[in-house]
């Protein structure tokens, strides 16, 4: 396949930079005058200097110059450079935008890498037949879940003000005269000068309905018809090249945890997540009422001309007679009467009257009999793509937008069901007992089919929070369709008695049942999270289990012989590091899948992966590719979180070329199709044994420094911005699970997020050099190493995943911040172990690439990259300076609120540079 050159677009992509930058500057000098603009290009010039010739002058000039600012020029100082941040990011997205209508404007043998073209011309010429894919199309199943998670440091006005001004510079492309690039340019000015009068740090913690709100707006602004697009697009592609029209079933959905997770969160409640759902529902149909007035407007064939189906002149009398409506005026135009009943239905509906529709599938009748009896006088080769689109939205959306996954920790069941338990006489301590007894009491309670809980029966209110979940549960799904929830995830699984008393609740609420004759009905699936090390060696002898117990057995008959686990990455990576956790999810995926082959389960993996390399972030496409192959046939979710939800679905464009990468990925892996090389992607059995055993030893070796080292708890929290995060007011959950300064009880986010803030990375690298190199000093085998990377696609990502972090990560700039240590003896010791560790995992990392530098295979990451450092550096001397002045501050004076502010503002910027949080 063809290509097209990169030097056309990066020379954009800089024009883009410079273009932006010079309006900055005139709105930097409008604001602050001369001496703001001097200042800034004076810090900006000296950091560039530094980054090209490593000056140790220049760098204490930065510094002193940073050190004597006033402290209102300060504040705008970072300002201008955490803007300017965010201005060089838009100007990333346009680049790749422009990049793919460069590749769309080319001829038809020269097709963009990872589009949907690019799969499906792959399935062409590795002649995959037709039968094949019918079967592939039947596996084909990818689900992105939206977390509340904080990650997400900009404000969602901030966001709108960056989608406008991304929308204008892709018109500057489009202009073609004086007067109009002249008025781009203009709103450009405008929408930046609107940024920096804008307040960016949030006043409060937003409250679980604002995230939802903020949940929605991807749905509403961009999914809810890029998703119709995807599923098009593929039908179209495939009946070009394989001249046959497939039926494409909605492989492509999009799910939710906002308003449904409680996990640690004391404000998700049973009512909070049923108004969730409301708020789902109201939102769905107002996009259903706009797009089929649209399709009112184009359909506006008359009877007298064409030939329309009795079955629509049938239903136009049945809805005339139930709404006492005629619909549209001009009795001819059918489809237009048909429509306009149907929007009846729909205002119905919202208004919960029987007149309404039920359940979406009967307005997804009603569509496709207007396209069965359309395709009686249109021409079948050429479709109303509207009506298709609208269509699929029904069938993707539902009257229920998302479905919306719940999630709570092991611990919360466990204690309702002591005190459930306790209140019948059925054990006097439910917690006290051994597994096995465990798993015997539960499994007798599921078998009787009498309830143990009344409505009269009193309990503590955590207790009947949990109960109230249940009975929600049920109630949505009534109400809203069985799709509105489906999922109910278990945090810290690591027991078959965690799994077995969600189904004993579930069963007390009426989402479970066991009649008589033994024939169970099963309205839930219940998934289990493992995300420690220790949970994910024994997962695979923990389903085993589970499989194994005929009860069970039945449940998952009733759920279509279909068993979901979740995978923590956060929580594991935490536990163990990188490589240890990435393998062990690796092994985990393999040996569970093998389990549920055996008894003829299907098993579908759902990835908990975070925004940053720590917490298994990266390209979405990516993701898919490093996962064993064997495991993507029965379905992939994955979550989306925090900023990768911005970076990823706030323009439209862009959402669209992350989901055809993931789709055309997903669709090449599932047949055996490897990108990267003719090879087998798999591993051989020495490969998988030399994973097994660096992992033993970056595991020692990482645990070594976080948990035997007695001042690594200190030096994390002194030498990042550990505390100050928490009052950057980005999610309704605590920084920690139970409040407290344990290690064990602090979130993965902000483990991660710090670490990211102070250029250290430790989570996306620390122990990787050792593990290879303790291997290396037992083998000198380094050409196994170098075949792994070139044949198997795992492997391959660890390295480019370790490349991206050591790259972002800059021992200069870390070193600063653990200077602000204050025991100096702690600080040498623990930051020299940072640095001899990260000299040695670049050293070999590019001894197993062959590259002469990180990233030199990915010129462009490298470019951005590079143009970002210069911008973030500044930034980064800001924070270390005022964290240290804030720490000697006494707690709720003005000068704490001052250079608080101030600190968050640096955090800010910081996150857009690196464009990873947690």
């Amino acid at each position: 396949m063809g290509a097209i050159s990169d030097e056309k677009s990066k020379v954009s992509l800089l024009q883009d930079v410079n273009y932006l930058t010079k309006i900055l500057d005139d709105v930097l000098y409008h604001e602050g005058g001369e001496p703001l603009l001097e200042i800034v290009e004076k810090i900006r010039n000296l950091s560039k200097k530094v980054r090209e010739t490593e000056d140790d002058a220049t760098q204490k000039e930065i510094k002193q110059t940073i050190q004597e600012l006033d402290p209102d020029l300060r504040k705008n100082v970072i300002r201008a450079f955490a803007i300017h941040l965010h201005l060089l990011n838009i100007a990333e997205q346009n680049y790749r935008t422009r990049r793919r209508r460069e590749y769309q404007a080319q001829d038809a043998d020269i097709i963009q890498p990872g589009s949907l073209e690019f799969g499906v011309k792959k399935l062409v010429d590795n002649n995959v037949t037709p039968e094949q894919i019918t079967e592939l199309l039947e596996k084909l199943s990818l689900e992105l879940i939206m977390t509340a998670h904080p990650t997400e440091a900009t404000r969602r006005t901030i966001l709108q003000i960056h989608k406008r001004i991304a929308n204008l510079l892709t018109s500057w492309d489009y202009a073609v005269t004086r007067y109009s690039k002249k008025m781009i340019k203009e709103r450009i000015a405008n929408e930046i000068t609107i940024l920096w009068q804008t307040q960016e740090i949030r006043q409060n913690k937003p409250s679980v309905m604002k995230e939802v709100s903020n949940g929605l707006y991807y749905f509403d602004r961009v999914l809810f018809d890029v998703l119709p697009r995807i599923h098009d697009d593929l039908e179209d592609l495939l009946y070009e090249k394989y001249n046959q029209r497939w039926n494409i079933p909605s492989f492509l959905r999009f799910g939710s945890w906002i308003g449904g997770d409680r996990d640690g969160n004391p404000n998700v409640k049973a009512t909070t997540t049923f108004e969730t759902l409301k708020c789902h529902r109201e939102l769905v149909l107002k996009k259903y009422n706009e797009a089929i007035d649209t399709l009112k407007d184009r359909l506006s064939h008359s009877d007298s001309i064409v030939k329309v189906s009795d079955e629509i002149h049938k239903s136009i009398a049945e809805d005339r007679k139930a709404l006492n409506e005629n619909g549209w005026h001009k009795e001819d135009e059918v489809y237009r009467v048909k429509l306009s009943l149907m929007l009846k239905k729909l205002e119905y509906t919202a208004q919960d009257d029987e007149r309404g529709y039920q359940k979406s599938e009967e307005l997804l009748a009603d569509l496709n009999m207007i396209r069965n009896s359309m395709m009686l006088h249109h021409p079948n080769s050429n479709p109303i793509k509207l009506l298709r689109k609208v269509i699929r939205q029904v069938d993707l959306f539902g009257f229920h937008l998302a479905s919306l996954d719940i999630r709570n920790h092991s611990g919360e069941h466990e204690s309702a069901l002591k005190e459930v338990l306790g209140k019948v006489n059925i054990t006097d301590d439910y917690s006290a007992l051994n597994e096995e007894d465990k798993v015997k009491t539960l499994i007798q309670v599921l078998e009787n089919p009498r309830p143990m809980i009344s409505i009269y029966d009193e309990f503590t209110p955590e207790t009947l929070e949990v109960i109230d979940t249940f009975r929600m549960i049920k109630r949505a799904q009534d109400t809203f369709g069985l799709r509105a929830i489906e999922v109910y995830l278990i945090s810290m699984t690591s027991a078959v008695s965690d799994l077995l008393e969600v189904l004993v609740l579930a069963k007390e609420a009426g989402l479970y049942r066991v009649y008589p004759d033994g024939k169970v009905v099963s309205r839930i699936h219940v998934a289990p999270l493992l995300e420690t090390i220790d949970d994910l060696k024994n997962g695979p002898s923990m389903i085993k289990q589970l499989f194994d117990i005929p009860l069970y057995r039945k449940h998952l008959e009733a759920r279509g012989d279909l068993q979901e686990v979740m995978l923590g990455y956060s929580d594991s990576s935490k536990d163990g590091g990188n490589i240890t956790a990435n393998w062990e999810l690796y092994k985990a995926q393999q040996e569970i899948h093998d389990i549920a082959s055996s008894y003829g389960v299907k098993l579908k993996y759902f990835h908990g992966r975070g925004g940053s390399l720590g917490r298994g972030g990266g390209a979405l496409y990516s993701s898919i590719l490093s996962q064993p192959p064997v495991t993507l046939g029965d379905g992939v979710k994955i979550t989306e979180q925090g900023e990768v939800l911005s970076s990823r679905y706030l323009l439209e464009e862009i959402a669209y070329r992350s989901l055809e990468q993931a789709t055309s990925t997903l669709m090449t892996s599932i047949v055996g199709i490897n990108d990267q090389t003719s090879l087998d992607p798999q591993p051989t059995k020495e490969e998988e044994e030399v994973m097994s055993i660096i992992s033993e030893y970056a595991l020692k070796k990482y645990q070594s420094l976080v948990f035997d080292d007695p001042g690594f708890i200190k030096y994390f929290n002194q030498a990042t911005p550990l505390h100050e995060l928490g009052d950057l007011n980005i999610g309704s959950r605590p920084m920690k699970r139970k409040g407290s300064d344990r290690f064990e009880d602090l979130r993965a986010i902000p483990w991660v997020f710090a670490w990211t803030q102070s250029r250290q990375l430790l989570p996306a690298w620390y122990a990787a050099g050792t593990g290879i190199k303790k291997y290396l000093e037992d083998t000198n085998n380094l050409e196994i190493f170098k075949n792994m990377y070139k044949h198997w696609p795992f492997f391959e990502a660890t390295i480019n995943n370790l490349q991206m972090a050591l790259i972002k990560a800059d021992l200069k700039t870390a070193s600063e911040y653990a200077n602000m240590m204050q025991d100096k003896e702690i600080s040498q010791r623990i930051f020299s172990q940072l640095e001899e560790e990260y000299n040695l995992t670049k050293e070999i990392v590019l001894q197993i690439t062959g590259l002469d530098d990180l990233l030199d295979h990915k010129p462009n990451i490298k470019e951005s990259v590079r143009l970002r450092n210069p911008l973030v550096d500044p930034l980064n001397q800001l924070q270390v300076l005022l964290v240290s002045q804030l720490r000697n501050e006494e707690e709720g004076s003005d000068k704490y609120e001052e250079l608080l502010m101030e600190a968050l503002l640096t955090i800010n910027g910081v996150a857009a540079g690196l464009r990873n949080t947690g």
